[in-house]
């Protein structure tokens, strides 16, 4: 077998910033750039929690959209300037740097000797099949990566095919702004921690996501229209809804790549409520809505939280 190396790094380029997010598929492969002449929408996928001494913004991510979905909505841009910190899940630029998207590669690949089409069951691998030779791509030239690096590439690849990418994603959007803006930036994770998201499940849960991943493939585009308004207008409930279709038979997935990391931040948050900077908080949309939620969870410990 021939591994295409350098034609699988641009792909992981591109991945880096899907990788971490299982929504990454569901929320942005459907969208749909906001058309002039709509009506602008009373509320946005942005929460502010507000205390006597400081102000957090909560900023729901799409991780991938076309140029044409900028300029944002004004509530978001306003609280990007009232901001003196940034906070994102991880250092969007550590994860470019080539020993990482190294690193990334290493994961994801069996040893020698061991192969995807030993570890996944016969159904899965007529459907990947089926999904790779639809995409033109032998699947022989896939057999040596592991399920959830398989499940990376496809979501990448049917993302590109829609025309979305990560450059015009609300994450790079403002790490890049803010960058230049010299404005603090501070990460919850760390790129170790996120690498290890995925490619340090356990067999079942990457089968599960391979799974998952496949199914979400073809009715991504059934969602569109539903889940893109949902965003836009700020209906978290609908949003809630269509999202976490994925996890409704994949629990332990949910709470590897959501609820335990929900928990995880916000002893972090709550430290940034105690000083006297605002600050917004961008991360995966899934995050905050929902009843495990940041927005939920705050909210249950008495904090104030509106939505823009």
């Amino acid at each position: 077998m021939t591994i295409d190396l350098r034609l699988m790094q641009k792909r992981i380029r591109l991945a880096s910033f899907l990788v971490f997010t299982f929504f990454a598929l569901v929320i942005a492969a459907p969208l749909q750039a906001q058309q002039n002449g709509e009506t602008v929408p009373s509320k946005s996928c942005l929460w502010e929690v507000q205390t006597a001494s400081s102000r957090v913004f909560l900023l729901g991510s799409l991780h991938v959209l076309k140029r044409s979905a900028y300029p944002l909505a004004a509530e978001i841009d306003r609280a990007y300037a009232a901001s003196q910190r940034l906070v994102f899940e991880t250092n969007l630029g550590a994860m470019m740097e080539p020993a990482v998207l190294a690193k990334m590669m290493e994961l994801g690949l069996y040893p020698e000797g061991r192969d995807l089409f030993q570890n996944i069951s016969a159904t899965t691998r007529n459907d990947l099949e089926k999904k790779l030779q639809d995409l033109g791509l032998p699947p022989a030239n896939f057999s040596r990566f592991k399920p959830w690096f398989i499940a990376v590439t496809l979501t990448t690849l049917e993302l590109q095919r829609l025309g979305f990418d990560p450059q015009y994603g609300l994450d790079l959007h403002f790490y890049t702004k803010a960058t230049a803006d010299e404005k603090e930036l501070v990460y919850l994770e760390s790129v170790d921690y996120q690498l290890n998201l995925l490619a340090k499940m356990n067999a079942l849960d990457q089968n599960s996501f391979l799974v998952q991943t496949l199914k979400d493939l073809e009715i991504s585009a059934q969602l569109a229209g539903d889940m893109m308004t949902a965003w836009q207008n700020g209906q978290a409930q609908d949003l809630y809804d269509l999202l976490f279709k994925s996890f409704e038979d994949h629990p332990g997935i949910e709470d590897r790549l959501l609820t335990r990391r929900n928990k995880e931040w916000l002893p972090q948050i709550e430290k940034m409520l105690k000083t006297p900077k605002t600050t917004l908080v961008i991360v995966g949309a899934g995050h905050l809505i929902g009843p495990d939620g940041l927005v939920e969870i705050l909210k249950q410990k008495g904090y104030r939280v509106k939505q823009r």
